[in-house]
């Protein structure tokens, strides 16, 4: 089970706040996940999730013990525009899958999912000691592309033909970054104060060629999430 340590209670950035969400985000969740253009961008299904679907999701996968999963806010306001999570946690290999949905419309193309990732990213490769983080995204949605390169995403594969929309197949396109490249990156934009983790009883950050010992093996803690 996911250690609640993992994540802190706040993650800020300079447009934005990741938090842990509570039980009143369920409202905003039922009201992403039944909008049939979120829907698109988030499911294999055609369509939009029912009620009962997202509130068990959410009960689960959001609140729940082993949920790794953040709420995205607009930092001037506190409005919550999105969610965004880890799932399938490896720490034998030092891996896991990233998501992020921007659900509130308005916002999408503003940066805000793009600010709320590299925070994620700041926290996976520096608290949790990842080596290697990944994620797929379906090929129509260019704008999702265009922000996972932007902090340091690169193309590694495509499953062709994988889903179908719009009366025409289109590939899932896999992405990943790892820890030197975005160390790289992290050193081009300058010092950042990473949030300190809460004591644990393993180290955190592995040894040069050494899986860290922080992240165990954890359950897939999130629905397909790809909109930004």
């Amino acid at each position: 089970m996911p250690h609640r340590s993992w994540f802190p209670d706040r993650l800020e950035g300079a447009r934005v706040v990741l938090r842990r969400h509570t039980p009143a985000n369920l409202r905003a969740f039922q009201r992403w996940y039944t909008d049939p253009e979120v829907a698109r961008l988030t499911r294999y299904q055609d369509g939009p999730m029912r009620p009962e679907e997202i509130e068990r999701f959410f009960a689960a996968r959001v609140i729940g013990p082993e949920s790794l999963a953040l709420a995205v806010h607009v930092k001037s306001d506190e409005r919550l525009v999105g969610t965004t999570a880890f799932s399938q946690l490896d720490g034998d290999n030092g891996s896991g899958l990233f998501h992020i949905t921007i659900g509130e419309k308005d916002c999408w193309g503003q940066g805000y999912g793009t600010e709320a990732t590299r925070l994620m990213l700041d926290h996976a490769f520096g608290a949790l000691g990842l080596h290697r983080v990944s994620l797929t995204v379906f090929a129509f949605n260019e704008r999702a592309i265009r922000s996972y390169r932007k902090v340091g995403f690169t193309v590694e594969g495509h499953a062709r033909a994988a889903i179908f929309r719009e009366g025409q197949y289109w590939d899932e396109i896999a992405m990943s970054i790892l820890e030197p490249e975005w160390r790289a990156i992290r050193e081009r934009r300058g010092p950042i104060e990473l949030p300190a983790a809460e004591p644990a009883t393993e180290p955190t950050i592995a040894a040069p060629g050494r899986r860290p010992a922080r992240c165990r093996r954890a359950v897939d803690t999130s629905i397909r999430a790809t909109g930004t």
